[in-house]
This record gives C-alpha cells, sequence and structure tokens, in this order.
C-alpha cells in the first residue's frame, strides 16, 4: 500500500523540550544579554585603570557572551522561516546551528584568549594597580550575573520535568537556548569568582601572579563548558529521536483506538526542537478494506498530533505483521518489507 502524509503544523509543546512554550528562552536569553553588555563595559573600563589580566580575560568573555546571546536570538528568527522546496521540512534546525556556533565562539574567543592571557601574565609577573576599582566592579557584575541567572532558571523550571536535575535537563532538551544560557551564565558567575579570588590574592601579597593564575582558570572553565556545549548541540545538529516520554506517548495514541493492531517498527526525528516528524510501519487488521485502513491512519494521525502536538509531520505506512517479527516498535533494525 501506499504511504499516506500528513503535514500540519501544531502548537509547540513546552514540557519537557526545553523552552517550547516560551519562545526558547527569549526572556532568559534578553536578560543575560543586557547583563553581559553592562558588565562588559564594566570589566573593561575596570582593566584600563587597574592593567588586571583576569579584568581583561572576563571583558572579553562578556563581549563573546553577547555575541552569542545575539546569535541565539538570530537562530530563533532564522528558523521560523517557511518550508521551500529545497528545504520542504523548513529551517528549524537553524537553532541547533547557531547554538553550535556559540560553542565554537566560546571557546575561541573566550577561552583560548583567556588561558594566552594568564600566561603572559604569569610570566610577567606585573602588578595590578588600583586593586580597590577591580574588586568594586567584579561585585557589581556578580550581582548582575546572578540576576541574568536566576532569570535563565526561572525559564528551565517552567519547563522542566519534575524530577530532572538542571545537568539532565541540559543533556536531554531538545531546544539549544536555555541549555546555552544556563552554561553560560553559570560560567560567567564562577569565572568571576575566580577573577575576584586573583585580583584579591594580588592585593593582599602585592604579587600578580594570582591575578594570572586567576586568568588561566577562567580560560579553563570555558573551553570545558563549550566543549559541553559543543558535544550537546552537535547531537541536536546531526538529528536526535524524540524524548523516550514523547515515543511512549505516540506508540500508545497510534494502538489506543483499536484500528490499528500495533506498531510494527517506528522512527523519529527532531527537525527543530519545537517539530518532530514521525515515521512508523503499523499493523493493521487482515481484513480490513482499503478504505477501513484510509480511515484508521486519519484516526491514528489525529490521536497523535493531540498527544504530542509537536508530531507535526508524520508517515504512516499499514502493513502486516511478519512471522517473527518481535523488535521494540521505536528500536532496533526496520523489518523486511
Amino acid at each position: 500500500m501506499s504511504d499516506r502524509t500528513v503535514e500540519h503544523t501544531a502548537p509547540a509543546e513546552a514540557g519537557g523540550h526545553g523552552g517550547g512554550g516560551h519562545g526558547g528562552g527569549t526572556t532568559a536569553i534578553l536578560a543575560a544579554l543586557a547583563a553581559n553588555l553592562g558588565i562588559a563595559a564594566a570589566k573593561f573600563v575596570a582593566f584600563l585603570i587597574t592593567g588586571a589580566s583576569s579584568m581583561l580575560a572576563e571583558s572579553i568573555h562578556s563581549v563573546a557572551d553577547s555575541g552569542n546571546q545575539g546569535l541565539l536570538l538570530l537562530g530563533g528568527r532564522t528558523s521560523r522561516r517557511r518550508a521551500t522546496a529545497e528545504h520542504p521540512f523548513g529551517f528549524g534546525r537553524d537553532r541547533y546551528l547557531y547554538g553550535f556556533l556559540v560553542a565554537v565562539v566560546l571557546f575561541s574567543v573566550g577561552g583560548l584568549f583567556a588561558i594566552y592571557e594568564g600566561v603572559h601574565k604569569v610570566r610577567e609577573s606585573g602588578e595590578v594597580e588600583s586593586q580597590l576599582v577591580a574588586i568594586i566592579v567584579l561585585l557589581v557584575a556578580i550581582a548582575l550575573e546572578s540576576f541574568s541567572l536566576r532569570t535563565a532558571v526561572r525559564e528551565t523550571n517552567a519547563v522542566r520535568p519534575p524530577g530532572q536535575s538542571y545537568w539532565q535537563f541540559i543533556r536531554h532538551a531538545r531546544a539549544p537556548e536555555l541549555p546555552v544560557v544556563l552554561l553560560e551564565d553559570t560560567a560567567a558567575l564562577t569565572g568571576l569568582v575566580l577573577a575576584l579570588a586573583g585580583v584579591g590574592l594580588s592585593a593582599a601579597t602585592g604579587n600578580g601572579v594570582y591575578d594570572g593564575l586567576g586568568t588561566i582558570a577562567i580560560g579553563l572553565l570555558l573551553v570545558a563548558v563549550a566543549v559541553v556545549l559543543a558535544i550537546e548541540t552537535k547531537s541536536l545538529l546531526i538529528g536526535e529521536s524524540a524524548t523516550p516520554d514523547a515515543q511512549r506517548r505516540i506508540v500508545a495514541a497510534l494502538t489506543e483506538g483499536g484500528d490499528v493492531a500495533s506498531v510494527i517498527h517506528m522512527r523519529t526525528q527532531h527537525l527543530g526542537p519545537e517539530e518532530l516528524l514521525v515515521a512508523a510501519k503499523i499493523e493493521v487488521h487482515h481484513d480490513d478494506t482499503a478504505a477501513a485502513v484510509a480511515r484508521a491512519i486519519d484516526e491514528a494521525e489525529a490521536r497523535v498530533r493531540a498527544a504530542v502536538p509537536i508530531a507535526r509531520v508524520i508517515y504512516l505506512e499499514p502493513d502486516l505483521r511478519r512471522p517473527g517479527t518481535v523488535e521494540s516498535p521505536t528500536g532496533g533494525p526496520a523489518p523486511a518489507g
């Protein structure tokens, strides 16, 4: 029998998809952007006054973070373009691409520059001037960054499944924005504490090497965060399946009407954070007429869209179950035929 397909635009599902119902965490992105622009300016002024390398590293870090938030906003905008003949599934993965670019920027502009500047400072061991100015700026930056992180945590809690840790959320979210902002803000706050420790120790001892060591620590932290982001967004960019919970709901929806005997096998893939492709081979009853099969497929599609609204593109192929086909509906090699 020929495949029957349906393409349907459904409202985004908020729960368990990392910000789907909140515009990809736009509020958190804007809060982080505003905070980082102000912090970057203050840090750079403090660097000009004090000459502290940790202040320069932190100012470059904040500039990179501001650019990263701009990339996330741009990705959210371009991902909303309409599908074309050349890109029939749309541009939802633009959000994954720009999330990956964030990791590259954070690694190169933030992490590697900070390590280079820290090594240079350790070799020179120059004295940090006007340490009080640097400490005041860092304390103000910590307060602003805490506000940004608080906003990101609040946005995350609105979509994070109950019982799921923040690390699990970062690992399993299908939308990249909130995990990126969470990691960036956490790294920024930790980096500020490291910078404060470096400048404080330099002020207490009169030895600028502590400022350099703090700068190197900031760079290593940023590199580590960038690697985590790169790994996670690369997985999304290649294409990840629906969450296990969504897969269970899809299988249940396909079979709950009684018109579909079972799901022989199924494949899912995110075309974007709020757009899911579902392809399944379903077992129909042996004596069903063509009209009954067509009606069963239409009803099954409707149930799937009701259970998982982000399932916007659905391909269902009716078939009869062959003897010996015992695989899980959501995994294993597809059976012949």
